[in-house]
């Protein structure tokens, strides 16, 4: 009989192997892992939480949260054009400024979710601590509420960076403050490829409860993360960095590299895609507000009070939405089966895992697979509702004249499509003179 311990397609090989039925058993993995589940599903889905969404953005969080039934009572953004979007977008919602000001939340709110700056953890982590009523930091005021409400659940998403931001000290800031105050927790990494979005982008996705084991919800579903390919240029669309090209590439097989929010002085720049007809553009913004699982022009109310260009930082530091509303159902129907997932203990020092959890019984890490699901998608090329602009001809020139001087390994036959790129946009421009 198959252990219930059995939680990836490795463990199941591994396991048949060890008990010598390999070629015995009829099931699939599939059923192995369906029979599993139905194991430890709940029996019935649970009520709606009300949430809170600190440090909104444009609402993907809390748009993926609703999407899988869950209310949201209160938002709260700095950012004048990020808070013209959740004006139109959630217009039953109330939205507050500044956290800082925010002294009250509505009452009998279930969930905090929030996504602060990285930054703002090892910042308190130099001070005094995060609970004891700085201002050093944003992070200080989502513990400030938390104290003083008693939230049932707090959700932060952040990058995956953080996991190494001051060699894991900063980690150890937020989860010291979640244990002194008497919350369990758990972490993992997710790719929101998994969602069936064209977009690779790893997050940090903590989830914090005072009442119950957060693994059940964030651990309870997982498949083995596809291989990438390397010598597909010509065959699928392939997405890459433009505004890199001597450190790193960026380099996505039909896919678009993590969206950015653009340059430090605002000016957008969206990745680029090579095409199998040896077209190099870059996506419009509709597209690229598709790829964080938006409706098109959702970030279209902005242009009422800044520039069009704004949409781009808007759609780069935004959530891909899927993953939350894939969260937000499991939030509803946990699954015993997170449980079972192997760990190991922390070590006290460096970096943290991709995944990891304390319960009450010590911090223990994880190999979990950024991949809880793994939704179809079709051809980048199909994917597309909008016409991708030329790759600039300066652009172009200024990639191709990094990559002279870096020592990277380019996939083949990129470099020499690129040229040809440029050349066309030479010619194209000397046309228009």
């Amino acid at each position: 009989m198959i252990s219930a311990k059995i939680h990836s397609k490795i463990a199941v090989e591994a396991e048949l192997k060890k008990q010598k039925i390999v070629g015995q058993l009829s099931s699939t993995f599939d059923d192995i892992i369906r029979a599993e589940k139905e194991d430890y599903e709940s029996e019935s889905v649970r009520r709606p939480l009300n949430v809170v969404g600190l440090f909104a953005g444009i609402g993907g969080v809390e748009l993926g949260l609703q999407k899988a039934g869950h209310h949201c009572e209160l938002l709260c953004e700095i950012d004048a054009a990020a808070k013209a979007v959740l004006n139109a977008r959630f217009p039953e919602v109330r939205v507050h400024d500044d956290v800082i000001t925010l002294l009250t939340l509505p009452s009998k709110i279930d969930m905090i979710t929030g996504g602060f700056p990285c930054q703002d953890l090892s910042q308190a982590g130099k001070g005094a601590g995060i609970l004891n009523g700085s201002r050093s930091s944003l992070v200080s005021e989502v513990f400030r509420l938390i104290r003083t409400h008693n939230v049932p659940y707090v959700l932060i998403e952040n990058v995956s960076f953080m996991l190494k931001l001051d060699s894991g000290r900063a980690m150890n800031v937020l989860a010291s403050a979640f244990e002194e105050l008497g919350y369990k927790w758990a972490y993992r990494v997710v790719n929101s490829l998994a969602f069936g979005v064209p977009q690779r982008r790893e997050r940090v996705i903590f989830l914090a409860s005072s009442n119950e084991d957060p693994r059940t919800i964030l651990f309870a579903d997982e498949v083995e993360e596809p291989q990438t390919e390397i010598d597909v240029v010509g065959k699928v669309p392939c997405g890459f960095y433009w505004t890199e090209g001597i450190r790193g590439l960026g380099w996505a097989v039909n896919a678009v590299p993590t969206l950015k929010g653009g340059s430090t002085i605002g000016i957008p720049s969206p990745p680029a895609i090579i095409f199998p007809t040896g077209f190099v553009g870059t996506p419009d913004i509709r597209d690229a507000e598709r790829m964080q699982g938006f409706p098109a022009d959702w970030t279209e109310p902005a242009c009422g009070v800044a520039k069009a260009s704004t949409r781009w930082k808007l759609v780069g530091n935004a959530v891909t939405v899927d993953l939350f509303t894939w969260l937000g159902q499991r939030l509803r129907r946990p699954n015993l089966c997170g449980t079972r997932v192997t760990g190991w203990p922390m070590k006290k020092t460096g970096g943290w895992p991709r995944a990891g959890w304390n319960i009450g019984s010590g911090r223990f890490g994880s190999a979990i697979s950024s991949y809880p699901v793994l939704n179809d998608r079709p051809d980048l090329t199909v994917w597309l509702k909008y016409s991708p602009k030329p790759l600039s001809l300066k652009a172009t020139s200024g990639f191709l004249e990094r990559t002279e001087r870096s020592s990277l390994r380019f996939p083949p036959d990129f470099i020499e499509v690129l040229r040809t790129h440029k050349k066309r946009m030479e010619s194209a421009t000397k046309s228009n003179i």
